[in-house]
């Protein structure tokens, strides 16, 4: 398949969103295949910004590991990620006051420094000086000519993001764009050969803009939140769009309102969905116990960080399975479940929001970062804007004929009749203590310990009745396969793509992906995996929470695990790479590379206001009293390319020991 991945790399407030968007959106207009994913700080303006755009003629499942275009935006940008640009590639970045050496950059990559005075000279005449920024819309324009995606598409989108600040501005970005690609064409060679173009639309959209749009699918009419990332995206979607959807949108002033607002809002009948991160989620397992109790439908979204605690706020993981799976004391009904993909985003959105309401329980979404975050072009059809909308048991009507209202009765379904606020003859208590059929408290006065047993079977007979239901996890790949990849939620693209890598080099692979945690489809599982000649989990966690989860409901082990926990996703050539290393029995090896121990020197470097100074080499030495052996980073000036300073990094523990400011010749 023909692809190209293009990087995007500066500063926040560098207007990096904007230009990647203009790349991604001409791309889908062309009826390319889009997968972008932005590496940024918690951060306002600095810091480092690194946007990956993969485009593809068939459809692509992740970012991918490659790299043919960097677009760097600042010096810092090119030192760190000019080396991984691939042979025949290309480095562009504004000559007038940036520099890339052929030191920084592999054989066969073509270093393009655009001269920007220079070449925008006749714009600034007819348009009068630039702004700082406008060298992205150059930048871009060269970039378009590397990627082969012409002038129109990048045109068009450009007037349509422009449009608002009118055809004097448009005109303007325009004429930057065609100077940026016209230098490139006159002195360069794309980096790909021509493409096949369908001009097909596709959506180009984001894991909670899909949730978003799900749940508005679904009928839902009430969200609360409180912003916290990776979560905010799913209310400002949600707040942009409430006049047109109806959807009664609240803002509140910490987690345990969030998900109490959307607990009564589902007692008073309306279809409702908060959501969060981890830090937030743990504010709401109480709550989330109570709907299990009161056995009111809720949806709660959980986007997974980096963490424990504040940790790392916009970088990814999957470690928040045991705290989503024990949110709250005591045993309830409740189901769990961590979609793929935006589309999976999309119809487990709707999908649940049918299944709170049948089984009258809490609904917990996991996503995290990389799935919620990331944007990726998507075939429109995939999408069933009016799906079937099923509120359960609900009674619009009781007559006094039919006797008291029970609102916990005792039912072989174990789903009992519900009535909305209101309705005649049904008035019934909503509380956090144990009931009977009737509602009535048995937690103090009338305590009653058999029908105690009995509401606690009534409750686990909705969890028998609903995992029947789920589909159970299957297999995808050859059934013949030598090796079983385990995931679950966002490693599903990687790993998809990791497997047919393995598949074509003669590793037969084949993966499961986990999507229903609970209740869980143990049986299934077990009968799939105890025929498995090997088994690898694949998570972003460094514990292996689903090959643990997995273990305890199946007594399954997996023979090995492959994980990151470095706040970056999984790719597939770093499944890849450890899937040989286990099968050739190589124990994992936790020192630190020669390329982590610069990234070390680099983050001393920034922290310590030594800017000036990059690494420029690193050689490991033996332990020199420190314990252990020690990679020694030479740090030289940026301007001058003088060796300037010294640091120690150690091989094992990667401890700083020393930075070493070396003596200035007279």
């Amino acid at each position: 398949m023909q692809e190209v991945t293009v990087g995007i790399a500066g500063a926040a407030g560098d207007g990096l969103d904007k230009s990647g968007d203009t790349l991604a959106k001409s791309c889908s207009r062309l009826g390319l295949h889009v997968y972008a994913y932005n590496c940024y700080q918690s951060i306002i303006r600095g810091g480092h910004i690194w946007l990956r755009v993969r485009i593809g003629e068939n459809k692509v499942y992740s970012h991918g590991d490659n790299l043919n275009v960097l677009v760097a935006l600042n010096q810092d940008s090119i030192e760190r990620h000019a080396m991984e640009v691939e042979e025949g590639g290309a480095v562009l970045f504004n000559s007038d006051r940036l520099t890339c050496e052929p030191s920084q950059v592999k054989a066969g990559v073509q270093i393009v420094g655009l001269p920007m005075k220079k070449i925008t000279e006749e714009v600034v005449k007819e348009h009068g000086a630039l702004l700082p920024i406008m060298q992205n819309t150059v930048a871009m324009g060269a970039a378009a000519y590397f990627a082969n995606v012409g002038l129109e598409e990048p045109s068009s989108v450009l007037a349509d993001t422009f449009a608002h600040k009118g055809q004097k501005v448009i005109d303007l970005n325009v004429s930057l764009l065609k100077v940026g690609y016209e230098f490139a064409k006159a002195n360069f060679k794309p980096v790909t050969k021509e493409w096949k173009f369908t001009h097909k639309k596709r959506c180009f959209l984001t894991g909670n803009e899909a949730i978003a749009i799900g749940a508005y699918a679904a009928g839902c009419k009430f969200y609360s939140a409180y912003p916290m990332t990776p979560a905010s995206t799913i209310l400002h979607w949600m707040a942009n769009h409430a006049n047109e959807t109806g959807i009664c949108v609240k803002q509140c002033e910490d987690e345990l309102s969030v998900i109490n607002m959307a607990i009564g809002a589902g007692i008073a009948g309306a279809r409702s969905m908060c959501a969060t991160a981890g830090g937030g989620f743990a504010l709401m397992t109480e709550a989330v116990g109570m709907a299990g109790i009161m056995e009111v439908p809720v949806v709660c979204v959980e986007v997974q960080r980096g963490g424990p605690s504040t940790g790392l706020p916009t970088k990814t993981e999957q470690a928040d399975l045991w705290q989503v799976y024990g949110a709250s004391q005591g045993e309830f009904p409740r189901l769990i479940v961590a979609p793929r993909d935006i589309v999976d985003c999309f119809n487990t959105t709707v999908d649940v929001f049918n299944l709170a309401d049948r089984y009258q329980l809490p609904v917990l979404l996991m996503s995290d970062l990389l799935l919620s975050e990331h944007p990726e072009t998507v075939d429109p059809e995939v999408f069933n804007g009016n799906p079937v909308i099923d509120r359960g048991e609900i009674v619009s009507e009781w007559p006094e004929s039919k006797g008291k209202f029970k609102r916990f009765k005792f039912t072989e379904s174990g789903v009992s009749p519900r009535a909305l606020p209101g309705t005649a003859n049904t008035a019934f208590v909503s509380a956090s203590d144990e009931q009977d059929e009737e509602s009535i408290l048995i937690s103090d006065m009338f305590t009653s310990p058999a029908t105690r047993r009995k509401i606690m079977d009534k409750r686990g007979r909705k969890i028998e009745n609903l995992l029947k239901e789920l589909p159970a996890p299957v297999l995808e790949g050859p059934a013949d396969a030598d090796l079983t990849l385990v995931c679950w939620g966002s490693t599903w693209g990687p790993v998809k793509e990791a497997a047919e890598l393995l598949t074509a080099q003669g590793i037969k692979t084949n993966l499961l992906n986990i999507k229903y945690i609970a209740p869980f489809h143990a049986k299934e599982v077990e009968a799939i995996l105890s025929k498995a000649k090997k088994k690898i989990s694949v998570e972003v966690n460094y514990t292996s929470q689903m090959a643990r989860f997995i273990k305890g409901e199946t007594g399954i082990s997996m023979d090995a695990h492959i994980n990151r926990y470095d706040g970056e996703p999984m790719e597939p050539l770093y499944i890849v790479g450890h899937v040989k290393r286990i099968l050739a029995g190589v124990a994992l090896d936790y020192d630190v590379t020669e390329a982590e121990a610069k990234d070390m020197a680099y983050h001393y470097i920034r922290t310590h206001a030594q800017e000036k100074l990059r690494p420029t080499a690193a050689t490991r030495e033996s332990s020199n009293g420190h314990g252990e052996p020690t990679w020694n980073v030479e740090l030289s000036e940026r301007a001058t390319g003088k060796l300037a300073a010294r640091m120690k990094v150690g091989v094992s523990t990667g401890a700083t020991y020393s930075f070493e400011k070396l003596a200035e010749e007279k």
